[in-house]
């Protein structure tokens, strides 16, 4: 099998067991806003965010380790499993001192929403941190392991419970945002034991005589991608923070709504991503690495483009369908969330360079730059222009992630990133935009985007045509 063909199998069985569950999801989303209302929808959402932090300095960040040396031949799987297990369940016992310091902070800063909130839903924050953690352990040990079929039948296995659980907690007891969390939370023990039982995980635990050198080194690779973690959650989530702290928690509801499309193309995305980290660390010392990487990011962004045209497109009469009527204003928010989205999904595909390259630093401090910029940026934006200053903070921070990731990783693998369809691409994506904010006359704003997207399918055509060819050829 060739390395395109495998790539693409990879990315099939992946988007085959996530995609259509984490669709169903978003489908779900009017049942959540129905259940949880403006200001639920978006304790919800600041909860979540915390959690992902949370789990960052849980983990160590291990998972990044588990992949790479996992999927590395020169390594035992089982020393891998049971490094990132041991120090997966030491850094939940550090979490342990989160409590206390919740209690604390929000003692000193009692008119604090967001402090009120974590404090409220301390324990069930832990709990949730938890459970993600080991699953996420698990679930990336599997994948390394080679059973990425069953990686994906997990995706749906464990989206089914989830919303079994949504459904016996939000709607029968109705328990509001403790029946949402908790709903997650189950789902996860769930997967957990499901993947333990399916993978037999026992024989990949070792209780003693665990290899010191593998610790350091796995260490060496994760540790720096405790800040780098940090500093894509302040360029991520930070705006729902600064959104919750000056506008209040339905402002904060309204902009995740605003947020759910978009987020369909990073999930396209990342389900991509899965798969091409594991070609980008199988093949990094192939001859022909520069043009496998410029081929496949041409394919990306092509698709990336045309995904994000789309949406674009759609989005209006979408957003009415699936929220509820106090959300649906949030469709004037998306076309910045779009253009965000985008250069997330080409950041992320140059971060594979350094995971490949075992360049964790180089991680760290592109994603410190986009991070600090946007933390500037959203103090002074939203205070000026709302919602849209949180959504143009997002947007021109992964834009200056992405421009450094550029130039930084060609030190690495000189890639072609075809700039002048990037920046054709991203003008017409912008006008689509401005479509949006301004055209009031329903039939010129219909027939002007669909011009527009036709003009993106059309640009970005031969890209599909050439990553297919590429697919069928056995030689490549």
């Amino acid at each position: 099998m060739n390395k395109y063909k495998r790539l693409a199998s990879n990315t099939i069985v992946l988007a085959l067991g996530q995609f259509g569950s984490k669709f169903l999801v978003i489908l779900m989303m009017r049942f959540y806003q129905a259940q949880l209302g403006e200001s639920g929808y978006g304790e919800v959402g600041t909860l979540i965010d915390t959690a992902t932090l949370l789990m960052a300095f849980a983990t160590l960040s291990i998972g990044e380790s588990i992949i790479r040396f996992g999927l590395d031949k020169n390594y035992r799987k089982d020393q891998v499993f049971s490094i990132g297990l041991r120090i997966t369940f030491l850094g939940l016992l550090g979490c342990l001192l989160i409590l206390p310091l919740l209690s604390w902070l929000t003692g000193l800063f009692p008119d604090n929403d967001v402090l009120v909130l974590m404090n409220r839903y301390s324990w069930l924050l832990f709990i949730y941190v938890f459970t993600g953690s080991l699953k996420s352990t698990v679930g990336l040990f599997v994948r390394s392991a080679g059973y990425v079929r069953l990686y994906a039948i997990d995706g749906i296995f464990t989206t089914v419970m989830n919303i079994l659980f949504n459904l016996l907690l939000l709607w029968a007891f109705n328990l509001g945002v403790v029946g949402y969390m908790l709903s997650v939370i189950l789902a996860d023990v769930c997967s957990v034991i499901f993947l333990s039982f399916m993978a037999n995980l026992k024989k990949y635990f070792l209780l003693f005589g665990l290899d010191k050198n593998l610790i350091n080194a796995m260490l060496r690779f994760c540790l720096p991608m405790i800040p780098t973690t940090v500093m894509w959650w302040i360029t991520n989530a930070s705006d729902s923070f600064f959104v919750s702290g000056m506008l209040g928690f339905e402002e904060t509801g309204i902009y995740k709504a605003a947020y759910r499309l978009p987020n369909i193309i990073a999930l396209v995305s990342g389900i991509f991503s899965q798969a091409w980290n594991m070609s980008a660390i199988t093949e990094n010392n192939s001859r022909t690495v520069a043009k496998f990487y410029s081929n496949v990011f041409s394919t990306l962004q092509s698709a990336v483009y045309v995904m994000a045209a789309g949406m674009l497109f759609v989005i209006r009469p979408v957003l009415m369908i699936i929220c509820e009527p106090a959300f649906q204003i949030s469709y004037i928010y998306t076309p910045l969330l779009v253009m965000s989205v985008v250069f997330t999904c080409f950041s992320t595909f140059m971060g594979s360079v350094y995971v490949a390259a075992k360049k964790s630093v180089n991680s760290m401090v592109t994603a410190c730059a986009g991070a600090g910029l946007n933390l500037i940026l959203n103090a002074v934006l939203i205070g000026l222009m709302g919602l849209h200053g949180a959504a143009l903070s997002t947007f021109i921070s992964y834009l200056v992630i992405f421009i450094a990731r550029a130039v930084d990783s060609r030190k690495f693998v000189f890639m072609d990133i075809n700039l002048p369809k990037m920046i054709t691409n991203g003008v017409l994506l912008l006008i689509m935009s401005f479509v949006i904010f301004f055209v009031e006359n329903q039939a010129a704003y219909y027939i002007i985007l669909a011009v527009i997207f036709i003009a993106v399918t059309a640009l970005n055509f031969n890209a599909f045509i050439k990553g297919i060819k590429l697919v069928l050829n056995k030689k490549s």
